[in-house]
Parts: C-alpha cells; structure tokens; sequence
C-alpha cells in the first residue's frame, strides 16, 4: 500500500485510487467511532459513507497535521450535526432508559470491549453523545455545551445521568 502522504496528495487530486486506499486504510478505525455516535449499525454505516464523502470533499483543507485525528474531527463533527438535526424531534425527557440484563456472563472471562459498547449504544441519544464527548473524545462540558446547543448544566446533568444508568447496567451485568 502506498504511503499515507501519497495518498493525500491524490485525494486532494480527486484520484480514485487514493480515495479508494485511504477508505481502506481508515474504514475500519472510523467505522468504529461512527458506532460510538449511532443509534445502530446501519446508521453507523451511513454516517461511514457520508463522513468518507465529507473527507473527500475537504481534504484540500487539511495542512499536515496528524491526519487520522483531523479525519476523526470530521466524522465527529459529522455526526454531532446530524444529532442537532434529530435532537428537535425528540427530546430527553421523551425518551426511557433502555437499560437491560446481559446474559450469558461468564465471571472468568471479564466484559469485553465490545460488551461495554453496546451497554453505550443503550444510552437514551443525549446521554450518550455527551457521554462520548467527555468520556472518549475529551471534550470540556463547556465545548460539548456548544456543540450540542444546550447548557453546561444539561450536559454535566447527562453525564451523571449517562454514568448512573451504565452503572446500574454493569451492576445488571455482574450480577
């Protein structure tokens, strides 16, 4: 595979082969973050394709800096704005916790990465983007406030609601 600064400088020229290699390079690492910001697999999928398409289209903006990173801010901002679109159309109070048991647990083993996650995705939307927001990407509650166009005190009260409801799911979970 070529190397990463060859590939840009061919997606900057809109060349199929590098935007076709940069896909491979990164689909998977990206895919697993639009999973973090969606509501089930197919979304994921779509906020994929969309992200790459967006990738694509502001690539020309990029200055060598760290490139995953810069390409990760574009799929997070990506999905941030399509939680803004949708975040009128319900709102957090409409929506009940979707907090359940996992089976099948296995004490020896552990939960695993991917157990963790999907506990994540049960998250009512607000809670869980602002959980991803401070807890994965770092973000202050002033940021995430901005963002997701709400106060720093809903976004501090979603965390906590975020974390109380996880926790009960590892308590779930454990049990």
């Amino acid at each position: 595979m070529k190397s990463l600064e060859k590939i840009v400088v061919g997606c900057k020229k809109n060349k199929a082969w590098a935007q076709a290699d940069l896909f491979a390079m990164f689909s998977d690492k990206m895919f697993g973050t639009c999973l973090y910001y969606s509501d089930n697999k197919a979304d994921a999928e779509d906020l994929l394709h969309d992200g790459f398409l967006k990738v694509f289209e502001n690539i020309k903006k990029y200055r060598s800096d760290n490139f995953e990173a810069w390409m990760r801010r574009v799929f997070v901002n990506l999905a941030l704005m399509r939680y803004r679109k949708r975040k009128y159309e319900t709102t957090v109070e409409d929506v009940e916790p979707k907090v359940s048991q996992s089976e099948g647990y296995d004490s020896q083993s552990g939960m695993q990465a991917d157990e963790l996650m999907a506990m994540v995705s049960k998250l009512p939307p607000q809670y869980r983007m602002v959980f991803n927001l401070y807890a994965i990407e770092g973000y202050k509650h002033k940021e995430i406030a901005e963002k997701l166009e709400i106060t720093e005190s809903t976004s501090k009260s979603n965390l906590s609601r975020a974390r109380q409801i996880l926790q009960k799911q590892l308590t779930d979970y454990n049990e």
